[in-house]
């Protein structure tokens, strides 16, 4: 007799309906998360049986108790409007009596020139490389991580972005003073990767359906990242041995050493390249839509958050003090 097959487990459903939507691996997380933390929240309940009330006593409880950001709350409810809209059929337009954070309005952390050159003076080989091209393209860390080899390009001195925020690709700079550095990183890595090739490794995730309708992609030389994890893992579900792309944390722990290296008092993490980029252009006179396209921006208002530097600190005012 032919057993029936079990259902999948809640989460393995919520991840099944992230990934048939093409969501990006960071929402998948997060989502997964914020809907573990809910369901142990409320003792272990299925949300099947909890419904308007229960979501809103979990996300006053993150603000009242836990004191989260606005944001954070809004990721919370999106994660669970998600849940029981798309996953349990139960659609949510909206949860009343939510307490919302006051969202505070916070200029971004942004280095001076030579601020930025003290930093990177700190950093070498791989790291600086990774530095160097936040600061030099205005890219997102998990962009600058998850880099494939064939969207580098010299030739027109650009890098294409796949699939980022917002599932749209777009193109920056790339710096000319990385050119050298960059090309033997690359060497050592394409070495690397005829290694892990030679002992029957060497082939990479591929985006959406690709490795179903091309087998061999995997292993081709284009598609591996620029910058590999030290260590193979072998993945749970094919046995295939493959290499991981660098993590965001490895990037942020050596990119705060270097910050104290430098002796600077800024609160800088390696999304300040990305600010210092966009404020450096400003700075030497190109213009708002420009910046606005190689940072990503669906609109420009949110680029013109760099414009205060444009000012020269309070307004442009010429201090009285100065004319003592």
């Amino acid at each position: 007799m032919v057993q029936p097959e079990k259902e999948p487990r809640l989460l393995d459903r919520v991840r099944l309906a992230i990934r048939m939507r093409h969501y990006s691996p960071r929402t998948e997380e997060a989502y997964v998360e914020w809907i573990r933390r809910f369901i142990l929240f409320h003792g272990k309940r299925h949300p099947q049986t909890m419904a308007v009330e229960e979501v809103n006593q979990f996300l006053n409880h993150l603000v009242t108790e836990r004191h989260v950001a606005a944001s954070t709350q809004n990721q919370a409810l999106c994660a669970l409007l998600f849940l029981y809209g798309e996953v349990l059929g139960q659609r949510m337009d909206w949860v009343p009596g939510i307490v919302h954070p006051k969202r505070p309005k916070r200029l971004p952390v942004v280095l001076t020139k030579d601020e930025v050159r003290r930093v990177l003076a700190t950093v070498t080989g791989t790291t600086g490389i990774i530095a160097t091209l936040l600061y030099g393209t205005g890219m997102r860390v998990s962009e600058a991580l998850t880099l494939r080899v064939k969207d580098v390009d010299f030739g027109y001195n650009e890098i294409v972005i796949r699939d980022a925020k917002g599932q749209v690709d777009r193109r920056t700079v790339l710096p000319r003073s990385l050119h050298e550095k960059l090309r033997a990183h690359l060497e050592r890595v394409r070495r690397l990767h005829e290694k892990d090739v030679a002992e029957g490794a060497g082939q990479v995730v591929l985006p959406d359906a690709l490795s179903v309708k091309y087998p061999n992609a995997g292993r081709q030389w284009g598609w591996q990242w620029v910058f590999p994890a030290a260590r193979r893992y072998v993945e749970r579900e094919s046995g295939a041995q493959r290499r991981h792309h660098l993590h965001e944390s490895t990037a942020e722990r050596i990119f705060k050493t270097a910050v104290r290296r430098a002796g600077l008092a800024k609160p800088a993490t390696p999304h300040t390249m990305r600010h210092s980029f966009a404020t450096h252009l400003l700075e030497n006179g190109y213009d708002i839509r420009t910046v606005q396209e190689l940072l990503g921006h669906k609109s420009v208002t949110t680029t013109m958050i760099y414009t205060h530097v444009l000012n020269r600190g309070g307004r442009g005012v010429q201090s009285p003090a100065d004319l003592l």
